[in-house]
């Protein structure tokens, strides 16, 4: 398998060497100390590479917000300037500062269409371009609908989100750790309205309301009308994933819990929308899963793994021939002895097979790595605090000879 060039003028010094003494010398245990900026790791011989130098916190975006605007991936840096937006080119790895915005940016939302990134400060929407860096101003929330964009749909005409009410965000101000409020939030029932911006005319739709705690709101990549959505909560006490089709308003369950202490969680479109994939746990912290509904049929699949090989996250390659992991510590739902690595899995069967890509012991599962494919499918890009600080890397699928 041809690797993606991710090589910095050191790497391709190193590669002159005698096979032998290049892999010696990068040869190396992940994290525990300042890494340089390309090694292999010991236990699993794959490279792994730095793809964000920018000096300062680097952060990647979460499992299910694709990141990439063709063969660049956008990520935040929280240097000197605050938190904004670049790029980087996973072949030449130079990067391209996207934002200058005076205040902290939120949203993980790339248009591989447009190649805008849409974002947010206070209650203000804007789009960057990304080769242009021109910003407009799309939109700016109500006094009395304040609420975050967290999706685009597939033709770039939709921003999607979510509303709650003051009494929950008081609720999350109060009680800031996640085991604080997630429970007093769920039992509240307060309100919750999903939305739609209508990007050209500026326009505010408010879509669906329910007292359930709507959720993890995302388009398909590919039906512009299609949302899903998810009732937030213990996953063993809700039928968690939905979607709502926001032109005809119709609502439909993806996947009914079949059995006490049942749940399934962490769903994500493939990249052809036809498939909804998920955590499936049956029950819970008991036997594990991968699963998958058919959007239009129904028809469900399943693939069991270990559970170590349990991830917090899971996603499928660009090709939806492979899946990857982030793996978890022992204090996660699985209660894994031996789950700290990042994983490759290939469909086998019923079953995944796995590949251990990186080995994740000194890494705060704290901070949730959030795996994607790289868009060649030939790397596994991902976050960590291994060296002591928060940065993103990329491993390379196939193993280092």
């Amino acid at each position: 398998m041809k690797a993606i060039k991710l090589l910095t003028a050191t790497a391709i010094a190193a590669s002159l060497l005698s096979v032998e003494n290049a892999t010696a010398q990068q040869l190396m245990e992940t994290g525990g100390k300042e890494m340089p900026d390309e090694w292999i790791d010991k236990d699993t011989h794959h490279k792994v590479v730095k793809i964000a130098r920018t000096e300062g916190s680097n952060s990647s975006f979460y499992f299910h917000n694709n990141p990439f605007i063709g063969n660049k991936m956008v990520y935040y840096n929280s240097g000197r300037g605050g938190r904004q937006a670049y790029t980087v080119d996973l072949k030449t790895l130079q990067t391209d500062k996207i934002t200058s915005q005076g205040g902290r940016i939120n949203g993980e939302i790339a248009g591989a269409k447009t190649g805008n990134i849409y974002y947010q400060t206070g209650d203000s929407v804007y789009a960057t371009n990304t080769k242009t860096k021109q910003t407009k101003l799309l939109f700016v929330f109500p006094a009395d609908f304040k609420a975050s964009i967290t999706t685009v749909n597939a033709d770039e005409t939709l921003l999607g989100g979510a509303w709650a009410t003051d009494e929950e965000k008081e609720i999350s101000k109060k009680y800031p750790e996640k085991h604080d409020y997630f429970n007093r939030i769920y039992e509240s029932k307060l309100k919750r309205t999903l939305f739609v911006i209508d990007i050209k005319k500026g326009e505010l739709t408010k879509v669906f309301s329910d007292t359930a705690w709507l959720n993890h709101v995302q388009f398909s990549p590919k039906e512009p009308s299609l949302l899903m959505f998810c009732h937030e909560g213990p996953w063993h006490k809700v039928d968690r994933i939905w979607t709502i089709n926001v032109n005809t308003k119709e609502v439909k369950l993806i996947h009914k819990r079949t059995m006490d202490m049942e749940i399934a969680g962490h769903e994500w479109f493939q990249p052809d929308g036809k498939i909804i994939w998920y955590d499936l746990q049956m029950p819970r912290s008991e036997n594990f899963f991968v699963g998958g509904t058919n959007v239009k049929t129904g028809e469900e699949q399943k693939y069991r793994l270990t559970r170590d090989e349990w991830s917090i996250h899971f996603t499928i390659s660009h090709d939806q021939q492979l899946f990857a992991g982030d793996g978890g510590n022992d204090t996660q739902v699985a209660k894994a002895k031996d789950g700290m690595w990042i994983y490759l899995f290939t469909p086998e069967g019923d079953h995944f097979k796995s590949t251990r890509l990186v080995n994740m012991k000194n890494h705060d599962y704290k901070l949730e790595p959030n795996v994607h494919f790289s868009p060649d499918n030939k790397w596994i890009i991902f976050r960590a605090n291994f060296e002591g600080k928060q940065n993103v890397y990329a491993v390379e699928i196939a193993e280092t000879k």
